[in-house]
């Protein structure tokens, strides 16, 4: 079965993954923007950064049929930084004409405090000054449904945010309910010991079914697995389910939401390219100019 992993971080993963993930039915993913490991110092750091995630990892990605896009942002980590968050926030218009680049993200919260809020605001504006999805990260354990209201009261007090525009990240059982009563889209992050195993996002799928909500592996700097989205695939063919069921949570939701910007591209999942890269691409720009071309013809 062919899915979208559309929560990956693949700069802190080896090549061989993307070969894995290709054999297991990955065709695309996008990479949203996030902590390195550490604080970076400056926004030359970051303006490198960005660099690699729409010049570099695209092309690691096309080697094995796999379209890589990415969200830019500084994360809510290293969000305390006030003024380094503000330097990153007005240099990030520089990239957002790239290709492979969907929209803002990920940010949110990380301890709740207040200068993370003022930068997710801060970022949120940008997005709607620039027509662009946002992705959201909501904080981990204790922290996770406090941060995910406070994220969702913050939206829902900008009059200019459009829910449908929107997916909120790392739900579980707790908060899922919050974000897509709200409109939200969601998504659920698939570890290996923290976060949602596989088991329990199949659990929390049958409590709230298929509709505006994903599945991803995260895939960062932690303990996570690049496979994470297969191995539910399997527990809910295990469990069941169908496969129009299964394919509308791990293809077609993911493909929605992506869809709503003007630079994910179209292709044919079935054709390859020569270098074994998906073939037939196009951006929504030119598929309107295509259909403007086909009723002159006419």
């Amino acid at each position: 079965m062919y899915y979208i992993d559309p929560h990956i971080h693949m700069i802190s993963r080896i090549t061989d993954d993307y070969q894995r993930m290709a054999m297991c039915g990955c065709v695309a993913l996008s990479e949203p923007a996030f902590w390195a490991g550490f604080d970076r110092g400056s926004v030359h750091g970051f303006r490198d950064y960005f660099r690699h995630l729409t010049d570099y990892e695209p092309k690691r990605a096309a080697q094995f049929g796999i379209r890589h896009y990415c969200w830019l942002c500084i994360n809510a980590k290293e969000a305390e930084n006030v003024s380094l968050s503000r330097e990153v926030i007005a240099m990030i218009p520089e990239f957002l004409n790239r290709p492979n680049v969907l929209g803002i993200g990920e940010i949110g919260l990380n301890k709740n405090t207040p200068n993370e809020a003022i930068i997710f605001q801060e970022h949120v504006d940008l997005a709607m000054k620039t027509n662009e999805l946002i992705l959201i990260h909501t904080p981990h354990l204790e922290d996770k449904y406090k941060g995910t209201r406070m994220i969702i009261d913050m939206l829902k007090g900008d009059r200019r945010v459009q829910p449908a525009r929107v997916l909120i990240d790392h739900v579980e059982e707790h908060t899922v309910r919050h974000a897509l009563d709200a409109g939200f889209w969601c998504g659920m992050t698939l570890y290996p010991t923290t976060k949602c195993t596989p088991e329990r996002a199949a659990d929390i799928l049958e409590m709230v079914g298929p509709d505006r909500i994903m599945a991803n592996s995260a895939g960062d700097w932690g303990k996570s697995d690049p496979m994470a989205v297969p191995l539910l695939i399997q527990e809910m063919k295990r469990r069941g389910h169908g496969e129009d069921v299964i394919r509308k949570v791990v293809f077609d939701n993911p493909l929605a939401f992506f869809r709503q910007s003007v630079r994910w591209q179209e292709w044919d999942i079935t054709s390859r390219n020569g270098d074994g890269s998906p073939s037939a691409a196009t951006t929504k720009a030119e598929m309107r100019t295509q259909r403007r071309k086909v009723k002159v013809t006419q």
